[in-house]
């Protein structure tokens, strides 16, 4: 039986009518018509042009009657559009092609690799416009136009921003250096990750708070229906690298984050030792008997969170010393984590403030112990991060079969208060397998399975099932 083309993925007759009650994907000869009517509307008259927004909600009713009646109630798709989407009619196409295959929220990419979503004239940060030096860019707000005919067609649209990743370009700016994320052998986050798309920054660095407060504040007069924070962690590195099990492992060492850490100690023995302790690694027994003579009417070392035990004065020196090393270890870590936390929070504020909706994106084991006392170098404590935020885990293990992504979803919801919504993120294609990864409907079927609570999961990226559609856009020439 020959495949029928939908959107460009080759799904077969009887899959589409399998699935279109659960995924809502409209038939070939709808999706023609109104695609035809799209082309006949650009240089038609008044009528022909109403036929075709008739049309538009036509299926949006249509598809939001079809995910009421679904267990699936919210399928996304992440999308990023270029300078090209600007021609006439060309948004039109790319959310068409979306509502053809069932979605009913776009996670529309807005700041990444330096470059905003916004107006040359309203990008007033240190960013650069994804529509700068393009003719007739100023006259145009891709993000404004994506949300108003999102909701025209019943998709909700939502902004997807990079957080503590800032991007390259940024960090080659002379007054940035000191922003950036350093770790204790001397590196930044662009020399040690080696990835032009990636520069990340301190997130205790007030400058860079101040700087991404103000975009998401420019993000938030678009209206969108919500917003997903992205990259909130460190980066990470391969092999070794991929673990943090020394102080100097920690991205700590800027400017802003060893002074707040600094000041995490709650007298002057606590203090010596934390700078002792981060500035060469570890610490000795002469420490401890340097500390005690300096400040000698304090008797034990305290910092934020340390509780000393009632024993502690009469431990011998070289256990006192393994013990304190090992709470500098775990207060380091914290700290470092905490500037993750912080940043996530301050970030969303506006949008929190502003009654629109927020999530978190990020990956199911990024904030994982490993071995006996090492943590996942990206440092993401997710399952700390304030319960108002989405979570939307990236589960993209590739083991072959579904059941390695249940298990990182699965992981997530266990740790997850449950007041606060999981939308799992999967990568694949529909109807096919990819790279020893299953098709997008086994990968949702196994997880309406094992979790039925989940209603809602999104799909990474419009891209990946529109190849060829996405090249065209990305290298075109306006």
């Amino acid at each position: 039986m020959a495949g029928l083309i939908t959107g460009g993925s080759l799904i077969s007759p009887l899959a589409v009518k399998a699935d279109s009650q659960p995924y809502c994907i409209l038939d070939s000869s709808a999706v023609n018509n109104k695609e035809n009517l799209r082309q006949v509307s650009l240089k038609g008259s008044a009528d022909q042009k109403n036929e075709y927004k008739n049309v538009l909600k036509k299926h949006a009713e249509t598809l939001r009657k079809c995910r009421s009646e679904s267990w699936l109630k919210e399928q996304a798709i992440w999308l990023r559009l270029y300078p090209c989407d600007i021609k006439e009619g060309a948004l039109d196409e790319i959310l068409d092609r979306i509502v053809n295959k069932g979605y009913n929220k776009i996670y529309l990419e807005v700041f990444y690799d330096s470059q905003v979503l916004l107006p040359p004239k309203d990008n007033t940060g240190p960013w650069i416009s994804v529509l700068d030096g393009v003719e007739g860019g100023d006259k145009v707000d891709l993000l404004a136009e994506t949300i108003k005919k999102g909701h025209e067609r019943g998709l909700k649209v939502y902004a997807w921003m990079f957080t503590m990743n800032f991007g390259y370009s940024y960090a080659q700016k002379p007054d940035k250096q000191g922003i950036l994320a350093r770790n204790g052998k001397g590196d930044d986050s662009i020399e040690f990750v080696h990835d032009r798309s990636q520069a990340f920054i301190d997130p205790y660095n007030r400058q860079a708070q101040i700087e991404y407060y103000n975009l998401v504040q420019k993000v938030i007069e678009r209206n969108p229906d919500g917003i997903l924070f992205d990259y909130i962690r460190y980066p990470r590195g391969s092999g070794t690298q991929s673990v943090v099990s020394n102080v100097k492992d920690l991205w700590i060492y800027s400017p802003a984050s060893k002074q707040a850490l600094y000041q995490r100690a709650s007298n002057n023995q606590g203090q010596w030792l934390i700078h002792r302790y981060v500035n060469k690694g570890f610490i000795t027994v002469k420490d401890i008997e340097e500390v005690r003579a300096m400040a000698p009417e304090e008797t034990t070392p305290l910092w934020q969170g340390r509780t000393p035990s009632p024993g502690e004065a009469d431990l011998p020196i070289a256990d006192l010393q393994k013990l304190l090393q090992l709470e500098l270890w775990h207060l380091a870590v914290a700290h470092a984590a905490q500037g993750v936390i912080d940043f996530i929070t301050f970030a969303s504020a506006p949008a929190q403030k502003a009654g629109i909706t927020t999530g978190a994106v990020f990956f199911p084991g990024g904030n994982q112990l490993v071995g006996t006392s090492g943590f996942d170098s990206r440092l993401q404590p997710w399952h700390q991060f304030p319960s108002y935020l989405e979570r939307h885990p990236m589960s993209y293990a590739v083991c072959g079969q579904p059941g390695c992504i249940v298990d990182e979803v699965q992981r997530v919801t266990k740790n997850t208060n449950k007041e606060t919504k999981v939308i799992p993120a999967l990568a694949g294609l529909w109807g096919k397998s990819l790279e020893n990864r299953p098709s997008l409907e086994a990968q949702m079927e196994s997880i309406r399975r094992t979790n039925p609570n989940i209603k809602a999961i999104s799909h990474f990226a419009f891209s990946w099932q529109e190849s060829d559609f996405d090249k065209e856009r990305k290298f075109c020439k306006l």
